[in-house]
């Protein structure tokens, strides 16, 4: 079997052909295998999962799961920010063309309404997705942006959810990391149930209700008092495809947020850390990952002591020197502080 190519392990890191999973897994439990171990599965070192010991070319030691874990992550993160920026040409195209001339006359599959219709005020935005609601018989998926949700967001859509749920509609919902921290959310579950699973990320997109995988609503201004009701079966399994993708990388809010690997820098501090190597201002920063400026700044000030950083632009060569502008890469412990803790 040695020397096969690469074409029959058609595969990623994330799913290992069998053969290959058991070699990787032997290696991280005796921190090397033989080389030969190895030679049926070159899968393994193509996606750099095994490499040679450099003290012994006969043997091959393991990439750490961690460090395997951050780069399909910043791979998927990649993925899906295309993804957004298409949503938004796709829709910017059919707004296009549909101002280009009359509309044709409706066929027979499409009497539920046009593919794409803008609703104008937050009257008929809820109006519309009452209407949604009620028809809505499977499942629900929303994308919730902005960090901490308040009580008077989370009550408005309560009675529709109430409604879902009494039809055994299952809800998943997609919020900031932020979000966490609201007890308005955490009391919404528990009202909720089991008709509601929620998970968290860093990021995620601009709002989204999809209901049944037929109709979805997204916004149509940055004030919120537009939105675009999407019933065209290609956007709407775009947009089902985003959200699963999303939610795949996500966090379930009843599990820990993962520890960065060193000590003193939080998840958040971390997420801080790359957005600034990035060269995004604080207001930018805040406002994608759902939290204050202060709240940010308060951030950056803890990420300047930890890394030993006088200014702004030597805070920079910091993150860059301990890996924390790039989650592929291994983290380092700053000078003069302690060895990375697992917290």
């Amino acid at each position: 079997m040695a020397g096969r190519g690469t074409d029959e392990h058609p595969h990623g890191a994330d799913r290992l052909c069998d053969f290959g999973d058991r070699v990787y897994s032997r290696a991280v439990r005796r921190g090397r295998v033989p080389r030969r171990d190895a030679e049926p599965v070159p899968c393994l070192l193509d996606l750099a999962l095994l490499h040679p010991d450099p003290d012994d070319m006969d043997w091959l030691v393991p990439t750490a799961p961690q460090e395997v874990m951050t780069r399909l992550l910043r791979g998927m993160y990649e993925e899906i920010s295309a993804s957004r920026r298409r949503v938004g040409s796709v829709v910017a195209a059919f707004e296009w063309y549909t101002g280009l001339g009359h509309q044709p006359p409706a066929s027979p599959s499409a009497r539920e309404g046009p593919a794409i219709r803008v609703l104008d005020g937050l009257a008929r935005i809820q109006a519309a997705m009452d209407e949604a609601t009620q028809a809505c018989t499977t499942e629900v998926l929303t994308v919730q942006p902005g960090g901490i949700r308040r009580e008077a967001e989370l009550s408005e859509g309560l009675h529709r959810a109430t409604a879902l749920r009494g039809r055994g509609v299952r809800m998943r919902d997609l919020y900031t990391h932020v979000a966490r921290h609201g007890q308005g959310l955490h009391t919404y579950l528990e009202l909720m149930g089991d008709a509601v699973e929620a998970r968290t990320l860093d990021e995620v997109t601009e709002r989204l209700i999809l209901f049944d995988r037929t109709v979805a609503f997204i916004p149509a201004n940055s004030e919120r008092t537009m939105a675009l009701e999407l019933r065209h079966p290609a956007l709407v399994e775009y947009l089902g495809t985003v959200f699963d993708r999303l939610w795949r990388l996500a966090i379930p809010l009843t599990a820990p947020l993962p520890d960065t690997g060193i000590e003193g820098i939080s998840h958040r501090e971390r997420s801080i850390a790359a957005l600034l190597a990035e060269g995004h201002q604080d207001a930018v920063i805040a406002e994608r990952l759902g939290i204050s400026v202060r709240t940010c700044r308060t951030h950056i000030a803890r990420l300047s002591e930890t890394l030993g950083a006088a200014s702004r632009t030597q805070l920079g060569v910091r993150i860059a020197q301990v890996g924390l502008d790039d989650v592929r890469r291994v983290v380092v412990t700053p000078p003069g502080r302690g060895s990375p803790s697992a917290r």
